[in-house]
């Protein structure tokens, strides 16, 4: 009797275990989606800087995969976090850039600009409030920019989120940013403060929405910082102490983050909502930045981490862009999705090394203007100094890049794998695959019903 009692325990604590094991599996993982603001392609040690410093992301970096070609669905702040959080291209929702679509002076302007919306619309279902639904605890940090309360889009808890683009401040009084107090004063340790405390008394599974307003204007250095940066040797245009002293303090705050993170079954996505700001910092070999749509303004660091799932050093050349976070996030959470209601992809099977690529052309839209921004010793890598960006269209399909510009009707044509710098045009060397794309960009204007702005400025001035 004995004997079979010992069996018994021993069947029990295998059966047991083997349930811990296979609801440890099975159960849904925290999410974890760090959306940092302006940080450029190469603002990073693991992505090629030897300027800045951020050991916690270059080690973050080190345990998944990293993506050599990461987009922005826009080129700036508003439309891209809104393309993130619906899963849909910007004409589908209309957020074309930040504020008003008549930037720039009024004689300089040839067309009339599409209109742009402001807020997102609540006829959108978005990340969160299906994550909510599915049993979710969800909690955004920092930066929303696309309505007044994120709580309203199915947000349980909000950090320091409005329709702010920036802060006004990143040491108190912040001016524009509604947040409580706490042990630190500096806007982005506050933030992360803040997000750690939720972390730590969040039921499971929880979604935590990490945006910083950091590494956006205003230059508010971290004082101590400064010092070694100013002797440190330019790279490539980055020289910017200021700049250099946030980008290495928001490096430890995400160190402190992921510290907090305890349950292993955790996803943690790492990214930008755009390219950086030129002129403040730069990503040479890419051209132009921020509110461009060459590669500098669109191409951001992308990486995925997940213990025991994504294999860790592991690095992808494939195109991927933010509009593939909405499936794949659902996907991770095991919530049924319907692929065809989104303009991304689920990138699991990528992830986890059971699929070599994805067959399918990358899509930008932005049928307004967004004047130049000029700092000391600027030095315009656009198409000419008085935007960083006059209406048109791009596709990428494979190593090719098409930009099309409504103005002129005028094209560009690279091919990305010899010309990463977007420096040769190909347009009359290639006049077949100029064809291919163009017809291909005509066909995704149809489908998406994207605004084609063809209206004549009356305020135009011929020579501008």
């Amino acid at each position: 009797m004995r004997i079979n009692s010992a069996k018994i325990q021993l069947n029990l604590i295998i059966f047991l275990m083997c349930g811990l094991l296979y609801t440890q599996e099975n159960s849904q993982p925290n999410i974890v989606l760090i959306n940092v603001d302006d940080m450029g392609w190469k603002d990073l040690g693991f992505m090629g800087s030897n300027f800045y410093e951020s050991p916690n992301i270059d080690q973050l970096a080190s345990k998944g995969v990293v993506f050599s070609n990461g987009y922005a669905s826009a080129a700036n702040c508003a439309p891209s976090r809104a393309s993130l959080m619906t899963g849909l291209w910007t004409p589908r929702h209309g957020i074309y850039t930040v504020g008003s679509s008549k930037r720039g002076n009024t004689e300089d302007r040839k067309l009339v600009p599409s209109k742009n919306k402001t807020i997102l619309s609540t006829s959108f279902k978005v990340l969160p409030q299906i994550l909510k639904e599915n049993g979710y605890t969800t909690c955004h940090s920092g930066k929303w920019h696309l309505s007044n309360d994120p709580k309203s889009f199915g947000f349980d808890v909000n950090i320091g989120g409005s329709h702010a683009g920036y802060p006004k401040s990143y040491t108190p009084p912040y001016q524009n940013v509604k947040i409580e107090m706490g042990k630190n004063s500096y806007l982005t340790d506050l933030i992360t403060e803040k997000s750690i405390a939720f972390i730590e008394q969040a039921q499971q599974p929880f979604f935590l929405y990490f945006s910083p307003y950091a590494v956006h204007l205003p230059l508010n250095p971290i004082d101590s910082l400064v010092g070694k940066y100013k002797n440190k040797a330019t790279e490539n245009g980055q020289n910017n102490a200021k700049y250099a002293s946030m980008v290495e303090n928001l490096d430890r705050n995400i160190g402190l983050l992921l510290d907090g993170l305890k349950n292993t079954n955790t996803l943690i996505v790492f990214t930008s909502d755009n390219g950086g700001l030129y002129g403040i910092t730069a990503q040479k070999p890419l051209r132009a930045g921020k509110g461009s749509y060459y590669e500098g303004g669109i191409r951001v660091p992308f990486v995925f981490v997940w213990e025991d799932k994504i294999p860790k050093r592991s690095k992808s050349d494939t195109p991927i862009t933010n509009l593939d976070l909405f499936p794949t996030l659902l996907t991770a959470a095991q919530i049924p999705t319907d692929e065809q209601a989104f303009d991304g992809c689920n990138l699991l099977p990528l992830l986890m090394q059971k699929k070599n690529g994805i067959d399918r052309a990358l899509y930008w839209h932005f049928p307004v203007y967004i004047q130049a921004k000029k700092w000391k010793n600027y030095s315009s890598e656009n198409r000419d100094s008085l935007f960083r960006t006059r209406p048109g269209s791009v596709i990428r399909r494979g190593d090719w890049k098409l930009h099309y510009y409504f103005e002129d009707e005028s094209v560009e044509l690279f091919n990305l794998k010899n010309d990463i710098e977007e420096c040769h045009n190909l347009m009359s060397k290639k006049p077949g695959k100029r064809k291919e794309l163009l017809t291909e960009l005509q066909s995704w204007w149809a489908q998406t019903k994207a605004p084609i702005p063809n209206e004549k400025n009356p305020y135009f001035k011929i020579g501008n």
